[in-house]
């Protein structure tokens, strides 16, 4: 296999990832393009990079291109990932998720950004979209005031290159503890500016944690469409542990019917590395044929 080209343009320009590497002071972004990736976006989680070969292989039989949202696990290099997102970026479009909401929570604001600087300078050339900020109105983020100083940092970094961000909320109705956390109620908290230059707003969504509740997406997108007029909108992440649900979910989510003019679908199966690599597994036909 050839490597894409983004990891050899970077071998040159990489500074010691060992060294510490100062974040650059951003300027006034200016909006990025639509991006043109594909009108829809069938999104898949990859949680681990082991079994790349695997993982290649399972993306690049699939009938519809994929983009493939990497989670970059806390307190790790980002050195450890450059040839597994090569490889994946021949075969995909690329989200790289910063780092997951689970563990925002343990970097302080400056830790959070440095992170930020140097998979940016690292994976850059290899990543279409860069997730500054997961389940962000998530309850066990961290405190609020921090977490936006979190978010915001990343998107100053990420604009400040020209590359395309992307933002997950979590969608929470009826099944948060703080009211303020609930999705709509805390996009109060986003930057003006983010709201009219994010790239994307995606919407995270487990029915399994939220009293097995089907949302009306079509009101949901609607309402996400007029808080955020110049995004691409969708879903940052699905899936389910249940086993018998699993094939259903794929069919319910991928095949979801949104008129919203900036709907891009998404979807980002976070099991897909767990359900359908290898290729073999059976879900791997289910959420091929949901794909095509």
């Amino acid at each position: 296999m050839i490597l894409s080209s983004c990891l050899a343009e970077k071998k040159d320009n990489l500074s010691d990832q060992n060294s510490v590497v100062p974040p650059v002071e951003p300027s006034p972004p200016t909006p990025t393009p639509t991006p043109d990736l594909v009108e829809k976006i069938n999104g898949v989680t990859i949680d681990s990079i082991s079994n790349i070969n695997d993982i290649v292989t399972s993306l690049k039989n699939l009938s519809s291109k994929p983009t493939t949202r990497i989670v970059f696990d806390e307190f790790i290099a980002a050195s450890t990932y450059k040839t597994a997102v090569a490889k994946i970026k021949d075969v995909s479009f690329v989200m790289g998720e910063i780092l997951d909401s689970f563990y925002l929570n343990q970097y302080t604001v400056a830790s959070y950004e440095q992170r930020t600087v140097e998979y940016l300078n690292t994976l850059g050339d290899c990543v279409d979209i860069w997730e500054i900020g997961n389940e962000i109105n998530g309850e066990w983020v961290g405190t609020t005031s921090e977490v936006v100083q979190k978010m915001k940092s990343a998107y100053d970094q990420v604009k400040l290159r020209g590359k395309k961000a992307a933002l997950t909320l979590y969608y929470n109705e009826g099944c948060w503890e703080d009211p303020k956390n609930e999705m709509f109620t805390w996009t109060a908290n986003i930057p003006d500016e983010m709201v009219q230059n994010l790239d994307y707003v995606f919407v995270s969504y487990y029915e399994d944690d939220c009293n097995d509740l089907q949302p009306d997406w079509p009101v949901v997108f609607k309402r996400l469409a007029e808080k955020f007029p110049k995004s691409k909108i969708g879903f940052g992440e699905v899936g389910t542990l249940n086993k018998a649900n699993k094939a259903e979910f794929i069919n319910r989510y991928y095949k979801l019917k949104i008129t919203e003019p900036n709907y891009v679908g998404g979807y980002f199966w976070w099991y897909y590395k767990q359900d359908m690599v290898p290729m073999t597994k059976s879900l791997w036909t289910v959420f091929n044929d949901a794909t095509k």
